[in-house]
């Protein structure tokens, strides 16, 4: 099987592991906070305060905005759902805006009339590791004065118009897991280039710690452990490294799918570096059989999303309600395939023959 994701571990992250355990400090502590200085770095960012996870970051930053019961924040419905789960958390109202249905990401254009006087801030999602198209987002946010939250959970080391994302917004926000471009086992990132924002950020996932023993606000134990950033820290060293080959290996595919009759590859924007944590072709029809027929040949896949979030369970529950016709439409075809940077030449050539087959025979 040519899995469509493989974590690279190697035997540099498990010593760092090891010696962080042997140290005595296994929490929060100097890891940490190297991990957080190290990776606000990489980001062109002032500051980065290290979470347990991509969502208690998403949380951590919606909190540290003032985000509060009877807001509305604008995003995207063809997204994980910790994107719309963490501004229920603070209990505001996630309002569905959809898609540009070629590059998956937030259509700006749709933006504007989906905001009323509750509307406090913007969470655009660079999905399958492509920003989207952030400076009309910017303009419309600085308009009508919303903050914006970046949700990029699957695009370290993105960039549009020559500026990383997670730098961009008022604060943005990585996941770590295993999966994504690098990982710290689990674990997120918040960052942002407002001091008043990093010290809210940072007291909140310290249970709304001051200093030891201070409590001033309510907060969370969102904290970061040592052996997580541990981990981070070599995988940071290595992360343009792994998204060099994720974007040779999707230029590659890009090449050999792009005459296939009902496939369509991904469209990328010009002013971006997409660094392809998701390579996802749409399927003309029968998507489902498509991926089954790739399954039994060996080829792993994942489909990224099957369904828009207000037409999932919990938000049908709730009454929440979306006319996304862009992103609907695009949960029914959508499929990705294998660019993990673990694939070797001999995977590719398999994946490409494999999908060449399925489309004469399914499509």
């Amino acid at each position: 099987m040519i899995n469509i994701a493989k974590p690279i571990i190697t035997n540099e992250e498990i010593e760092a592991v090891t010696e962080t355990l042997k140290s005595g400090m296994i929490a929060q502590g100097s890891k940490v906070d190297s991990f957080q200085k190290e990776f606000s770095k990489f980001v062109d960012a002032k500051y980065g305060i290290a979470t347990s996870s991509g969502t208690t970051a998403l949380h951590t930053a919606l909190l540290a905005l003032g985000i509060k019961k009877g807001d509305e924040v604008i995003t995207t419905p063809f997204t994980f759902a910790a994107t719309a789960n963490s501004i229920v958390y603070t209990q505001a109202k996630p309002v569905f805006s959809d898609i540009n249905p070629k590059t998956y990401n937030l259509d700006p254009e749709k933006i504007e009339e989906q905001i009323t006087d509750k509307t406090k801030a913007i969470m655009p999602v660079h999905l399958y590791g492509q920003p989207a198209d952030m400076d009309p987002i910017m303009k419309i946010a600085k308009y009508y004065d919303l903050s914006v939250i970046e949700d990029a959970a699957q695009a370290h080391g993105a960039m549009y118009n020559n500026q990383p994302v997670g730098s961009i917004g008022s604060m943005g926000c990585f996941s770590f897991y295993p999966t994504k471009n690098m990982t710290t086992s689990e674990g997120g990132m918040v960052t942002t280039n407002d001091k008043k924002l990093e010290e809210q950020a940072s007291m909140i996932r310290a249970h709304g710690e001051s200093n030891r023993y201070n409590h001033v606000m309510l907060g969370y134990n969102f904290r970061m452990t040592d052996i997580a950033a541990s981990i981070g820290l070599v995988q940071l060293k290595h992360i343009n490294e792994f998204n060099d080959k994720r974007i040779a290996n999707a230029k590659y595919l890009t090449e050999g799918l792009k005459d296939i009759d009902g496939i369509t590859t991904p469209e990328k924007l010009s002013n971006v570096k997409h660094v392809y944590h998701q390579y996802t072709i749409s399927v003309s029809e029968n998507r489902d059989k498509f991926q089954e027929y790739l399954k039994n040949e060996g080829v792993g896949t994942g489909i990224h999303y099957p369904a828009v979030i207000y037409k999932q369970g919990y938000y049908q529950d709730q009454g929440y309600v979306g006319d996304c016709p862009n992103a609907e439409k695009a949960s029914q075809h959508v499929l990705s395939i294998p660019v993990h940077p673990s694939l070797t030449q001999d995977d590719l050539d398999i994946v490409i023959e494999t999908i060449k087959k399925a489309s004469e025979s399914i499509l």
